[in-house]
């Protein structure tokens, strides 16, 4: 019985080794035969010594794992990142550090080749773009002096090529810093470079228009900022120099919509509406495709060659889908044609702006400063005088829809206050404080009457 017994444990001994296989040959989870024991028992060690944050020593067994069963466990992926990150950091010789940030992106290469098997083994499954955006973020945050600029521009396009406006707050934040660092180091990427901005700004505010998480939509408005700030601090937002970039471009572009709306968006963002550039642009696509930003465009067109705006912007409100734009539309076309002096359209825009946007207190105190620059409409003075009440109104309309808005209300009160009629002139009109009085001519409102006294 004993040498049967032995025979047994011999043949099974012989078996297991004769018929094991890593995971990385065969296919499988953990392997098969001695290569599945060994692959569990290295699982069970690294995960023991990452519990306790030991990473050093849970190197070894998590590599042998990393190397022989590489569609183990997602988990592999994600404590591999924990162990590396950390020997990286403590890694004092350049070239070691070298090696760990090689390796770092060498898991994240290794997930996304075997992500179909595992991202079976879990509820959530990762997408290759989100992976391939960690890992050029791991690379951005780690390379240092030694970065390859064009080589981390590189994977941050190719992530939001694949993402698009599921592209991660990081991933655009890395993009424009990078791609700001390429402008520093050749100024004949400037074009590109104002491109770029474009992107990530536009693929930012697609992000949080879609995305759920309140934490991570404050996270991507911060990072909105960031872009913007880069830009701006870049020293490329000029527009003499982008007028002088796209001046020729726009007319051997002009049947190229996509690359006329580019620049109408560009420009229009940055402020440049004044410049030849910019008018074109819009005027060629306008042809093409009517949209909204083009109908803009046409506008500012229009009240340089000081011709009617009024038209391009009211198909600019009709064009556009977006409330706050319409909002920013209307209210834009009340300023302009208030500086005409054409005070009741003027305020027929401002209401149709916040008639699109309820919390907007810009078109109140507009309609407010209207009021006060045009108070006659009687040949009384003192009830001249009650315009500035009718003012007030809407400044304190404005506060109370708009909060931030009240710093500017309140210093116009102040200022309007000081215009109002005394109690004794009103008194020989047989009125008082407190009444109601009707503002004649365009204005048309009734008004609580206000005394200065």
């Amino acid at each position: 019985m004993k040498k049967l017994i032995l025979l047994l444990l011999i043949f099974s001994a012989n078996f297991m080794t004769s018929f094991a296989q890593k995971g990385v040959d065969d296919g499988s989870r953990f392997g098969h035969g001695e290569d599945s024991l060994r692959c569990l028992q290295n699982i069970s060690i690294y995960v023991e010594y990452v519990k306790t944050k030991n990473y050093v020593d849970a190197y070894k067994p998590w590599k042998a794992v990393f190397t022989e069963a590489p569609r183990a466990q997602v988990s592999l992926y994600t404590n591999g990142v924990k162990i590396v990150s950390h020997l990286f950091v403590k890694a004092k010789d350049p070239k070691q550090r070298q090696a760990y940030l090689d390796e770092l992106l060498a898991i994240y290469d290794q997930r996304i080749k075997y992500l179909d098997d595992l991202n079976k083994l879990v509820r959530t499954p990762s997408r290759p773009g989100y992976l391939l955006g960690l890992k050029a973020h791991t690379y951005v945050s780690y390379a240092g002096k030694s970065i390859d600029l064009k080589k981390a521009y590189t994977m941050l396009s190719e992530v939001m090529n694949m993402e698009k406006e599921r592209t991660s707050y990081f991933v655009l934040q890395d993009f424009m810093e990078v791609a700001a660092d390429l402008f520093k180091t050749d100024a004949t990427y400037k074009e590109q470079f104002i491109n770029d901005y474009m992107v990530a700004s536009d693929l930012a505010e697609k992000a949080i228009a879609v995305i759920r998480s309140e934490k991570k939509k404050e996270a991507l408005i911060t990072i909105k900022d960031n872009i913007d700030a880069v830009f701006i601090n870049s020293g490329a937002a000029n527009c003499d120099d982008l007028n002088s970039i796209y001046t020729v471009k726009v007319e051997e572009n002009k049947t190229n919509l996509d690359f006329l709306n580019t620049v109408v968006k560009i420009m229009r963002k940055l402020g440049c509406t004044e410049n030849d550039a910019y008018f074109n642009a819009a005027r060629y696509a306008h042809e093409i495709n009517p949209t909204a930003e083009t109908a803009i465009g046409c506008a500012f067109m229009s009240i340089k060659k000081e011709e009617d705006p009024v038209p391009y912007f009211e198909q600019a409100i009709q064009l556009e889908t977006d409330n706050a734009k319409k909002a920013e539309y209307a209210y834009t076309a009340a300023v302009v044609i208030s500086s005409k002096k054409k005070f009741s359209l003027a305020r027929k825009f401002a209401l149709e702006a916040v008639k699109y946007n309820d919390a907007y207190g810009a078109p109140y105190i507009l309609i407010a400063k209207m009021y006060a620059s045009n108070p006659n409409w009687g040949d009384e003075p003192a009830l001249n005088r009650c315009t500035y009440s009718a003012a007030i109104d809407k400044l304190n309309q404005a506060k109370r829809v708009d909060p931030s808005s009240a710093e500017d209300a309140n210093q116009l009160i102040r200022t309007y206050m000081a215009h109002l009629p005394k109690t004794s002139d009103l008194f020989f009109l047989g009125m008082k404080k407190g009444e109601r009085v009707k503002i004649g001519g365009w204005i048309g409102e009734t008004t609580t009457i206000r005394t200065v006294d």
